[in-house]
C-alpha cells in the first residue's frame, strides 16, 4: 500500500478537463470539424475526462480500493486481499492533500482503518483502532488493558496452512474490541516488544513505548504503558507479535486517517496465480 494512484489521476483528470474546457469554449474543433477529425488531444479529452471524473470523485470521497501486502493484520487480512476503503465515513477529504472538508464521523474502537504512516505519509499502513484520543492503554504480561479494563478475549480453534513455517507455537483468541469481535494472532515465543524470540528489550526494537516509560523498565520489557493524546489513535496489527504499529512507531494523527476498512472484494496470491473470491465478504 504504498503507491497513491491519486498523483497520477488528478493531474491526468485535470488536464483532459482543461483541453476539453478549452475546446468547449475556444477552440471548438468538435463543433466545427466533427468527432474524430479535430486534434487527438481533444477526441481524448471528451471520451476519457467524464470517466476518470467519476473515478476521481468514487476513489477521493467514497470507496478507494487498496492491496494488502503484509502479513501485520493476519488472520483478519491476509497478504494478497484486495479490499474496499469507506473514504465519507472519516470526513470528505481532498485528494493528495487529505485535508479535511467535511466532518461526518471518527474512527470506533475496534474498527480496521487505513492510514498515512507518521513516519512517511507517502505510505499508506492498515491497523486496528485500539486507542482513541485519551484512552489509557497498559499491556502487561500479554493483557491488554484500556482505561483500567481488560480486553475481553478467549483462545479459539484456528489455523493457517501457513503458520506450519513458524519457528514458534502460534495460537489465536477472539478479542473484543468496543463494538467489534475480531481474531488476533499471537507467538507463544515472546512479545514483539521482545523482538518475537525472548531477546532482551531496546529501545531500538520498541523505540516508542520504550520512550520514557517506567513501567517497561520495571518490568524488564514485560509491560507498557501510554496515554493517547486528543486528535490521534493508538493503532495495533491483529498479528499481535509480528506487526510494526503504535508499539514501534507511535501515534496516528487525525490528519492521516484515510478510511475505514469494510470489504474483502478478491484475493490473489502473488505470481502467475489466477484471482480467488472465497474470501469474499465484510471485514471484522
Amino acid at each position: 500500500m504504498d503507491f497513491d494512484f491519486n498523483l497520477i489521476l488528478v493531474p491526468v483528470t485535470l488536464v483532459f478537463f482543461a483541453v476539453w474546457l478549452l475546446d468547449k469554449l475556444v477552440l471548438k474543433q468538435r463543433k466545427t470539424k466533427g468527432r474524430n477529425n479535430e486534434n487527438f488531444l481533444v477526441t481524448w479529452a471528451y471520451d476519457f475526462w467524464p470517466v476518470l471524473a467519476v473515478v476521481l470523485v468514487l476513489r477521493s470521497f467514497l470507496f478507494e480500493p487498496f492491496n494488502i501486502p503484509s502479513d501485520s493484520m493476519v488472520p483478519t487480512l491476509e497478504t494478497g486481499d484486495f479490499i474496499l476503503v469507506n473514504k465519507y465515513q472519516y470526513g470528505v477529504r481532498l485528494p493528495l492533500t487529505n485535508t479535511k472538508i467535511f466532518n461526518v464521523g471518527s474512527p470506533q474502537r475496534g474498527e480496521v482503518f487505513v492510514f498515512r504512516y507518521p513516519v512517511d505519509p507517502k505510505v499508506s499502513f492498515i491497523k486496528r483502532v485500539v486507542g482513541l484520543p485519551g484512552d489509557h492503554i497498559v499491556y502487561d504480561q500479554g493483557k491488554l488493558f484500556i482505561n483500567g479494563v481488560q480486553v475481553q478475549e478467549k483462545v479459539v480453534d484456528f489455523s493457517r496452512d501457513k503458520d506450519r513455517f513458524e519457528r514458534a507455537n502460534v495460537s489465536y483468541t477472539r478479542e473484543q474490541l468496543g463494538q467489534h469481535s475480531h481474531l488476533a494472532r499471537h507467538l507463544d515465543a515472546g512479545d514483539p516488544v521482545l523482538d518475537g524470540y525472548n531477546s532482551a528489550p531496546t529501545k531500538d526494537k520498541a523505540p516508542f513505548v520504550t520512550q520514557q516509560n517506567d513501567h517497561f523498565v520495571k518490568t524488564n520489557g514485560r509491560s507498557w504503558e501510554v496515554t493517547v493524546p486528543q486528535g490521534q489513535y493508538f493503532a495495533m496489527g491483529d498479528n499481535r507479535d509480528q506487526s510494526l504499529d503504535s508499539r514501534f512507531w507511535g501515534f496516528v494523527p487525525e490528519e492521516n486517517l484515510i478510511g475505514h476498512a469494510v470489504y474483502v472484494w478478491m484475493h490473489k496470491e502473488p505470481g502467475f496465480n489466477l484471482p480467488q473470491f472465497s474470501r469474499n465478504g465484510a471485514i471484522e
